[in-house]
């Protein structure tokens, strides 16, 4: 058994031969796995590592996990978990200390960030029940289900629509905004659209990738699900906005020194894929915030949520609504617009009074 201080042998026990059999398979298993540890000495920061290491990085070259997720899970751990709780003893985790650093990341991280932390720490802990490396839990129960689901995704309203829309006139991404808010595609649908996927005479585009965060930078991938996989309709608003993107498209490319073409209706300066980050941190936020809508919590997900929540407001059936968005089911789609929903129906009894009276 691998511990901190090199290899050791550990004893298994039990009351049974049976158990004894069982607890040894898992313990050979967890050896191959190189998820074996000696849990009496091994400290919360060094699991982590490990757990990250040989359980959830496996997952990103298995196409199980997002790349982006992993650098998620891994950017907690530094940042939150191994600050706080790196250097005690695995074994003697309490729920005391777990709730201590929740009430602590609250002072300094939005609700949604501390679930972030709680969600990590929950799945790191999980496998080291699993392994037998402790007999429960401490982080379960410990917190709320996701506050995530309590609030409610922001959307913007027709005239800060107008106001946002308005204020990208002339901007190099102008038309992005436009698409976002007109066909409710993700960030990285939107900045893995090529120019073969859209039909500007058909007035229709197809999502047929999107742009994804790898462990080699930027690379077009496939959608998030088998349901994002969808042909959308433009309006002629968008249309248009299009247009007008690709003849700017065209002169930009002329005037490049070196332009890489990867066919991209959204790329960068010289072609690439344009990084998420960059969209958001240095042209997004700036928008917002010239429209003076910087304040109210928007995020570029909010263009979506805006898009999905005009459809449903407008009387469209949330099984139209689930295939625009590619939701993977429509209990996603019931779930996020539900408070939307709650009038609809409501005379319907009545009018049974009307028809069987």
């Amino acid at each position: 058994m691998h511990t901190p201080e090199g290899r050791q042998q550990k004893a298994v026990y039990g009351k049974t031969r049976a158990e004894v059999a069982t607890k040894l398979r898992r313990a050979m298993s967890d050896l191959d796995g190189g998820m074996s540890f000696d849990s009496g000495k091994i400290t919360v920061g060094e699991y982590l590592d490990r757990w990250l290491a040989d359980c959830v990085r496996p997952l990103v070259g298995q196409g199980k996990l997002e790349h982006s997720t992993y650098n998620r899970y891994a950017g907690i751990v530094r940042n939150h978990l191994k600050p706080v709780l790196g250097h005690r003893k695995l074994k003697v985790l309490s729920r005391t200390e777990v709730r201590r650093l929740y009430s602590q990341k609250a002072k300094d991280l939005s609700p949604r960030s501390v679930d972030y932390v709680h969600v990590t720490l929950q799945k790191a802990l999980n496998h080291a029940v699993r392994d037998d490396l402790v007999p429960r839990n401490v982080a379960y129960g410990e917190r709320m289900q996701s506050s995530r689901d309590k609030e409610e995704s922001k959307a913007l309203s027709q005239n800060q629509v107008k106001t946002l829309l308005r204020t990208s006139r002339g901007e190099r991404n102008e038309a992005l905004y436009v698409v976002a808010v007109h066909t409710g595609l993700r960030q990285g649908e939107l900045l893995g659209l090529r120019w073969s996927d859209v039909d500007l005479s058909a007035n229709r585009l197809s999502v047929a990738h999107s742009l994804k965060v790898t462990a080699d930078g930027l690379a077009l991938g496939p959608p998030k699900n088998k349901a994002s996989r969808r042909s959308v309709p433009l309006n002629k608003m968008a249309v248009t906005a299009l247009e007008a993107h690709r003849r700017r498209q065209n002169e930009e490319r002329l005037r490049a020194p070196v332009w890489h073409d990867h066919d991209l209706v959204f790329p960068n300066r010289v072609g690439n894929p344009m990084d998420h980050n960059n969209l958001y941190h240095r042209e997004y936020k700036a928008l917002l915030k010239k429209a003076r809508l910087h304040d109210q919590g928007f995020t570029f997900h909010s263009l979506r949520h805006t898009f999905g929540t005009a459809l449903i407001k407008g009387g469209e059936h949330p099984k139209v609504v689930q295939s625009l968005l590619g939701h993977a089911s429509i209990v996603q789609t019931m779930d996020t617009y539900s408070h939307l929903l709650e009038g609809i129906g409501s005379d319907a009894v009545g009018g049974l009074e009307e028809a069987f009276g």
